[in-house]
């Protein structure tokens, strides 16, 4: 809203100038004082650029932590400072002073395309973010130079640190996970181009830390739905479940919860549908044993399963009991 105010002042202020430019043109036409006209002018101009200044001042962030080094001025880096300006950044660079270099890195980065120096300036470009915690700019501009420098002795570094940075992103897993699904796109590719890779074992602990926490998040929505007592959607989540994260540590627990939740939606089902679905909690208790044997929750599934057997038994008994009464009746 202030940004847009600013706006409409300068806009204003646009009018009022071309305004004051006719009345001078109307000025000078009657004769009169080209010193009038001449103040009105700078005195529109005066205000249009503090409007100006002011809109500019709004988009600007303030660097948080690290304060930018004190300089002579903020002269332009231009082709004749150029070198004096890198080995400059790159003090500020060593130093870690990284929001300063960072600003001259990226004065120096337009200047230096198709240079020997051009790669290295955007490499220690992305990196400032990085140390400055601004996992977000360091993950792109380490991806733009993974693109654009595939073929240097870097850019697998440089990819490897794009998923480091990424990974920082991603949020705890009860939040939205957009990139931790980012960064596992983003792992599984640096896999798939450097197989051979020595950062192998760090992408993979990554990976599996990545995985886990979606695991986590679909866990606790299972829990919900149990919980709650919404059986058929417990049911459905579990079985996603066990079918995307069976490598997960809450797959057990998942198997677990999806026993107790066939047993109990059975005993609250209409009579009808007994039968069946006291069956898929033995089913599950099954399935469960002969993919994780050494569970610790084999115990307490299993007296729920059995639990379920006798249900079945009875069902069974009372089904075959009508069964032969009907058929004496029509003898």
């Amino acid at each position: 809203m202030q940004l847009y105010c600013k706006i409409l002042v300068i806009s204003i202020l646009s009018v009022v100038f071309m305004l004051k430019t006719t009345e001078c043109a109307v000025l000078v036409s009657e004769n009169q004082a080209p010193e009038q006209c001449a103040a009105s002018l700078e005195s529109s101009k005066a205000c249009q650029t503090d409007a100006n200044a002011s809109v500019l001042d709004i988009s600007r962030k303030k660097p948080k932590g690290e304060k930018p080094a004190a300089g002579k001025g903020g002269k332009k880096v231009t082709f004749e400072t150029f070198e004096e300006n890198l080995h400059k950044a790159q003090d500020y660079y060593n130093r870690q002073l990284y929001i300063s270099a960072a600003k001259l890195f990226e004065e120096l980065y337009p200047l230096s395309m198709g240079t020997p120096y051009a790669d290295t300036i955007l490499f220690l470009f992305a990196d400032c973010y990085y140390q400055n915690r601004d996992y977000e700019m360091a993950a792109f501009h380490y991806k733009e130079y993974a693109n654009r420098y595939s073929s240097s002795p870097r850019a697998e570094e440089a990819h490897y640190n794009a998923i480091r940075a990424i990974s920082k992103l991603s949020p705890e897993y009860s939040l939205d996970q957009t990139e931790t699904y980012y960064a596992i796109e983003e792992i599984n590719l640096f896999i798939r181009n450097y197989p051979n890779s020595p950062y192998m074992a760090e992408c993979n602990a990554l990976l599996d830390r990545m995985r886990e926490k979606l695991a986590l998040k679909s866990f606790e929505i299972l829990k919900l739905y149990y919980n709650t007592e919404n059986y058929k959607a417990a049911q459905i989540a579990a079985k996603n479940f066990l079918k995307e994260f069976s490598y997960s540590t809450y797959a057990d627990d998942a198997y677990l919860i999806l026993v107790k939740n066939n047993y109990d939606f059975a005993s609250k089902s209409v009579e009808s549908k007994k039968l069946e679905r006291y069956t898929a909690c033995v089913d599950a208790y099954n399935s469960m044993k002969a993919s994780y044997p050494y569970s610790l929750h084999l115990g307490e599934a299993k007296k729920v399963a059995d639990d379920a057997s006798v249900k079945i038994q009875k069902i069974n008994h009372k089904i075959d009991s009508k069964t032969s009464k009907r058929r004496n009746n029509e003898d």
